[in-house]
């Protein structure tokens, strides 16, 4: 039987799962959209993942398009976008603002604790640990694309990451994408002139799932620059909702991280480095071999060394991770290696995630020197 204190731990983990299952009709109805709808798909998409689209009225914002230089080597695309990362506009934000810090009243506390439901804890935990290995996208994806590589995959995923960013969209909406465009990309082949529309369908599908008040389908027509259009993003979301089943709600990484990092009773500090190499996780193809939980796991361990935590895998953390020092030890390297890469360039190319783990709010972590 799991002790109270598991039990506390965990049920944070159930409590922050009630807030956002609104989703779920919205892409139920797509289902219907797939049997009757009739859509004339426009042929003539411009190219690349940050193509812009014909007679457009206004331009997307251009820090949420990828820096032109790094997109020259993978599509034909001119390099003549100039960066305004302070001066551009966006469409509304969508998610909690911050608000101050209130007290806490009676019944408040009493919901919270109504919300937590204790009892369901052990079973919740062992269904998305039993789960989280039926919903993997394949390793070696990349295999079967002809016109598409991992570093073209890896500036799109960086993209969709500043996109989340100024959005405020939940952590668990970024997973959940990420999880959407490899489990599609491992069954079908996909143009490089294609790959930005399936980033923008998958965030589409999982920000119906986990937000509660998801961009509309004209946010993402305008976020991609008008390069392509709606009926465009309704035909892949249908695509794409067949091709994987209508199995949409999975376990991702994002699942397993906020218990686990309570119960490695991490600080602000310490979680937003855990968060960082999970991100960092994120753009790196050869993460794919690996379930979300382990990921997570080593995330959290490599933090501990980065820390210089006493212990840096407790007895703790092994029962809640079911994983070992050196079952971990293999990805815990290779995350330290895409760190490291990542604060020798200072990002390079790939400036959403550097950036976004550089700001106070985050305790500039991506700047930290260990």
């Amino acid at each position: 039987m799991p002790t109270q204190s598991e039990l506390s731990v965990q049920s944070q983990f159930v409590a922050s799962r009630t807030r956002a299952g609104s989703g779920h009709g919205a892409v139920r109805s797509a289902r219907g959209n797939c049997e009757n709808t009739n859509i004339n798909v426009r042929r003539n998409v411009k190219l690349g993942l940050c193509a812009t689209g014909s007679n457009s009225s206004h331009t997307a914002p251009a820090n949420l398009v990828p820096q032109a230089g790094a997109l020259t080597d993978i599509t034909n695309v001119a390099a003549t976008r100039s960066s305004q990362l302070d001066k551009a506009s966006y469409p509304k934000a969508y998610g909690q603002s911050v608000q101050p810090q209130t007290a806490i009243s009676t019944e408040e506390q009493r919901v919270s604790s109504v919300q937590s439901v204790h009892e369901y804890v052990p079973d919740i935990t062992e269904q998305i640990f039993s789960k989280e290995a039926l919903f993997l996208p394949r390793a070696d994806l990349m295999d079967m694309q002809t016109d598409i590589n991992a570093k073209m995959r890896m500036i799109l995923i960086d993209w969709l990451i500043e996109v989340h960013m100024k959005y405020h969209l939940r952590p668990e909406t970024l997973h959940l994408a990420v999880n959407l465009i490899d489990r599609f990309l491992s069954k079908v082949r996909i143009t490089r002139k294609r790959l930005q529309l399936v980033g923008v369908v998958a965030s589409f599908i999982a920000s119906k799932f986990e937000e509660i008040h998801p961009p509309e389908i004209n946010d993402w027509v305008y976020i991609c620059d008008r390069a392509y259009t709606k009926d465009d993003i309704l035909t892949t979301e249908c695509t794409m909702l067949s091709t994987l089943s209508f199995q949409i709600m999975v376990p991702t990484a994002a699942h397993f991280f906020d218990f686990l990092e309570k119960a490695n009773t991490c600080d602000d500090v310490h979680r937003s480095l855990a968060q960082y190499l999970l991100e960092l996780g994120l753009l790196d193809i050869r993460m794919l071999k690996y379930q979300p939980s382990h990921v997570v796991s080593a995330a959290l361990m490599l933090s501990n060394e980065l820390m210089k935590q006493s212990t840096v895998w407790p007895v703790e953390m092994v029962l809640q991770s079911r994983a070992s020092a050196d079952s971990l030890r293999p990805c815990a390297d290779e995350l330290r290696q895409i760190m490291e890469s990542d604060c020798a360039r200072a990002g390079g190319q790939l400036q959403a995630l550097h950036k976004k783990f550089s700001t106070k709010e985050r305790h500039e972590v991506a700047k930290m020197k260990f």
